[in-house]
């Protein structure tokens, strides 16, 4: 895989590990450009808290999990309001749902055990799990990160479901010409590759390409010079999701292995995933 990225510009837009990412692309022959494309994230601790308490006063039939870190926050806010073992009572008596390894670990740590899981890290994943029980009439409460899921809780209100939705951290967007920055160079031909380890990233960039009248010159730079790549499936789905025709992901959701998969996308070894919505 050494120096695979030769001559390559890559723009990181995730402000998490940026610098050990950086570090891989320079070690692999690349050029690491910083563009954020994601301010920082919060714990939304008010409507953390009004969740839960409609979470333990509203018991549902189902709890779906997307997130190990969002159910970690939910758990310590719990404990925080000195209802962690009604909340655990609750969450044992009726059916979990998970999408996602670290999901499923943090709910292992707390002796719950989901019904359904995912076949393969993806909503859609989660979707096909789901899609083997009943939800008419029944009570669901979803947890998310940071970012909406129009497609699950579109797919559990056809179901019939009446669902609520908690999303224990609120993401912000970075400075306006930190975005603008990023956007030039992916019109410009300033980068080869832009790499994107969260739903959010994509969102803020799509959102500022709207409000500056550049959308249509962004997917053309993705469908042309530029290659999008996703840390992982779920990141992909959102990339597609925007309306970006191709998208470079590897298997495992882990960085070093979306670096692998764009080394060998450039090698031709693998082909990019292409927008099922497009075809």
């Amino acid at each position: 895989m050494a120096r695979r990225l030769e001559g390559k510009r890559v723009a990181i837009t995730g402000p998490r590990r940026a610098e050990e990412l950086g570090k891989l692309v320079e070690n692999m022959g690349g050029t690491p450009l910083f563009r954020p494309a994601q301010g920082t994230v919060l714990l939304d601790d008010l409507d953390l808290r009004n969740g839960l308490v409609s979470w333990v006063n509203r018991p549902p039939e189902w709890s779906i999990f997307t997130t190990g870190a969002g159910l970690d926050a939910l758990f310590d806010m719990a404990e925080d309001m000195g209802i962690a073992e009604a909340y655990w009572d609750i969450l044992r008596s009726g059916h979990i749902a998970a999408r996602g390894y670290k999901t499923a670990n943090a709910l292992k740590k707390r002796q719950l055990t989901p019904l359904v899981r995912d076949d393969d890290g993806s909503t859609e994943g989660l979707i096909r799990g789901l899609a083997e029980h009943s939800f008419a009439g029944k009570k669901v409460f979803l947890q998310l990160h940071g970012d909406p899921a129009p497609r699950l809780t579109s797919w559990l209100e056809q179901q019939g479901a009446e669902c609520w939705q908690i999303l224990p951290y609120r993401h912000t967007a970075p400075p306006a010409e930190d975005l603008e920055r990023l956007l030039s160079d992916l019109i410009g031909g300033e980068v080869d590759a832009v790499t994107f380890t969260s739903g959010p990233q994509v969102r803020f960039l799509m959102e500022h390409a709207s409000r500056e009248g550049k959308l249509a010159a962004l997917m053309e730079a993705l469908e042309g010079p530029v290659i999008a790549v996703a840390v992982g499936k779920v990141t992909a789905q959102g990339l597609f999701e925007a309306g970006v025709p191709r998208v470079v992901a590897p298997r495992e959701e882990r960085m070093g292995s979306m670096m692998v998969e764009l080394t060998r996308y450039y090698a031709g070894e693998v082909e990019a995933r292409t927008n099922p919505d497009r075809r």
